[in-house]
């Protein structure tokens, strides 16, 4: 059956976000989420046919300053408290290993909301909240790379892959989240994000048109 064509994703203008792929949220980090760190080698397909068809690719992160003020509420007193995980100069903010072509953040440059390029049309961008729209110039940076189709993947389905994938539909972007490549994700997940609109699709899938 032929796809919408007001959802069909255009592959040739398309940019690759992967969300929270940070050494603490692996699944035995120090704030693990079973099967993230499942998902590497999916990612990692998912990064090797993006840089090799020169198309973007941002990697969202989180950071938590010990102050925890500008941290979501539900995890502010649990930072507060001094609970350590993606905190600025630990290794366990660092995206997980092999993931991008160089290892350190620029923490101060990332909380400013400035990309830190990590390689030819490849960044990191933080986000203070769940969607990584919110707050951040990812809008900015996809518009001024012709990007019209975003394909998510990476931590924590129902938390901030779901709230980036709403916001990428409301600004009018064609949406594809990659399956398998993604954690904590349900059934129930599935059919929730493709009733937004979101085409699904798995990692064999997104890297055979050479996006």
């Amino acid at each position: 059956m032929a796809l919408d064509p007001h959802l069909e994703p255009h592959w040739d203008s398309a940019a690759l976000i992967t969300i929270d792929m940070q050494r603490d949220f692996l699944s035995d980090g120090a704030f693990g989420l079973a099967g993230t760190t499942e998902v590497l080698p999916n990612l990692g397909k998912l990064t090797a046919a993006f840089r090799s068809a020169g198309r973007p690719i941002v990697h969202i992160v989180r950071l938590y300053p010990a102050d925890g003020l500008d941290v979501d509420r539900v995890r502010r007193t649990l930072v507060q408290d001094g609970g350590q995980f993606v905190r600025p100069g630990s290794p366990g903010r660092l995206l997980a290993e092999g993931l991008a072509p160089i290892d350190e953040l620029d923490d101060d440059a990332l909380l400013r909301g400035e990309p830190q390029l990590l390689g030819p049309a490849e960044y990191a961008l933080y986000k203070p909240r769940w969607g990584a729209f919110y707050r951040t110039r990812l809008d900015e940076l996809l518009t001024g790379h012709g990007v019209d189709t975003v394909v998510f993947a990476g931590c924590n389905l129902p938390n901030c892959p779901r709230a980036s994938i709403i916001e990428a539909h409301e600004r009018d972007y064609r949406v594809v989240l990659v399956t398998d490549a993604v954690s904590q994700a349900s059934e129930q997940g599935f059919r929730e994000i493709a009733g937004l609109g979101t085409t699904l699709c798995t990692t064999a899938e997104a890297v055979s048109p050479a996006p």
